[in-house]
């Protein structure tokens, strides 16, 4: 599980003054009353320098007008031992954190972040729980997720402020398998448990097998993710939830999230797009309604993730309508897109500044043996601070973090098809 975050308290204190009055009487003289106002600079702590900023100004301003009895602001409160009481961190989103009606009907979460100021995100590939496959074989022969991913890579799942990945499948009892499709996923809805054991904060449901046991299996879905606390994009009872964005606040950063599905490129695929009255996916075939998604998105925060399912399967060269689309992506306003669905890693690249990973592969998803990996991105409200791949190996059902030699050769590997990037031996990406 992952450790409790602990709370953020920004001390704010006035300067407090000593007033020392002294009065001296001499002999057949009247001595005048002198007054002096000492005041000892207090050193604050804040979250940026426009805060330190401000304060400071705020401080001369005071000791400008003390004189003449001009304070505009009343004291902080103090204790009976003279120390000033700590006063709670507001943040810019004070109102919408105030209001838990707007904050759940709006889809709006918190999170108290590892490190003050910056928020780290993480993102995945595919992952499966189907009893009928492969993938669950060490699970079932050891009794936990662990035996399946390997504890290294759980912790640094966990170690993320908001750990992203695909839910591949639906979680139900209910549905029949669509017919002549050749693969189909459905797992037991106590396995959504294991989401928060991998310190899962968040999934997109926006793929092609999330409907693969009709409207009933993925509205399970819906209610046993949310019954188990799991966010999720991409998908809903009807078109206005399937696009509708995922919200965090991070003391003054709104992170959106919003995720759709290019796969099934046929006028009626087997996995449905929600409508105004049936539930489904939010596709982005004909892009449309998804570039309208992020635009709202980015009007309603300051930094937007767009999660999309896209590619050809089992090819490394990106395929026409990823071309196509990804600039349409970040021309809408995605500040960071995350692709998936190819089974295999694609490349990085950037547009416009904004950093694009066309597949993260397969994360946990079969018995082949595959390059993987994570990728990391740590954020403070001028933008993206650091974004970084991390390799990790899909073998016999396992996934394990990488080291050493073969660390590198999965980065190695990563800068020959990453075009206009840099990546640097600890998998850190520059532009």
């Amino acid at each position: 599980m992952k450790k409790k975050k602990r709370i953020r308290f920004r001390r704010s204190f006035f300067l407090p003054f000593i007033i020392t009055l002294t009065a001296a009487v001499a002999t057949g003289v009247l001595g005048l009353a002198a007054h002096q106002w000492i005041m000892e600079p207090v050193k604050k702590k804040t979250t940026n320098t426009v805060n330190a900023d401000k304060e400071e100004s705020r401080a001369e301003e005071n000791a400008q007008t003390i004189g003449e009895e001009e304070i505009n602001e009343p004291a902080d409160p103090v204790d009976e031992g003279g120390e000033t009481e700590p006063v709670a961190a507001v943040s810019k989103y004070q109102e919408e954190l105030d209001d838990p009606v707007y904050m759940e009907e709006n889809n709006i979460y918190t999170v108290e972040p590892a490190e003050e100021g910056q928020v780290t995100l993480a993102f995945a590939g595919d992952i499966l729980f189907d009893d009928h496959y492969a993938i669950m074989g060490p699970v079932h022969a050891g009794g936990g997720i662990s035996d399946g991913i390997t504890p290294e890579v759980i912790e640094r799942m966990q170690a993320a402020d908001i750990m992203m990945l695909n839910n591949e499948f639906a979680y139900s009892d209910r549905g029949a398998p669509l017919e002549e499709k050749q693969f189909t996923f459905r797992a037991r809805p106590e396995t959504a448990a294991y989401l928060t054991d991998l310190g899962v904060d968040l999934v997109s449901l926006a793929n092609n097998h999330a409907y693969d046991y009709g409207p009933e299996a993925l509205t399970d879905t819906l209610d046993i993710l949310r019954e188990t606390g799991i966010p999720y994009v991409g998908a809903g009872r009807d078109i206005s939830e399937a696009r509708r964005p995922v919200y965090y606040i991070v003391g003054d950063i709104k992170i959106a999230f919003v995720s759709a599905t290019q796969i099934e490129r046929l006028d009626t695929p087997d996995t449905k797009e929600a409508t105004e009255n049936s539930p489904g996916v939010l596709r982005c075939w004909n892009g449309a309604k998804f570039l309208e998604t992020i635009r709202e998105a980015a009007s309603n925060s300051d930094f937007v993730v767009a999660y999309v399912h896209w590619g050809t399967e089992n090819q490394v060269e990106l395929d026409w309508a990823q071309l196509k689309q990804a600039p349409e992506l970040v021309e809408a306003g995605a500040d960071l897109v995350i692709g998936d669905h190819p089974h295999c890693l694609q490349p990085i690249g950037v547009i416009q500044g904004v950093p694009v990973i066309y597949s993260m592969g397969n994360f946990w998803f079969n018995s082949k043996t595959l390059d993987t990996g994570m990728v990391e991105v740590v954020l403070d409200e001028s933008g993206i601070v650091s974004y970084r791949f991390v390799p990790c190996l899909q073998s016999g059902c396992r996934t394990t973090l990488l080291h050493g030699a073969e660390k590198e050769r999965v980065l190695t590997y990563m800068r020959s098809i990453s075009e206009g990037v840099r990546i640097d031996e600890e998998g850190f990406v520059s532009w």
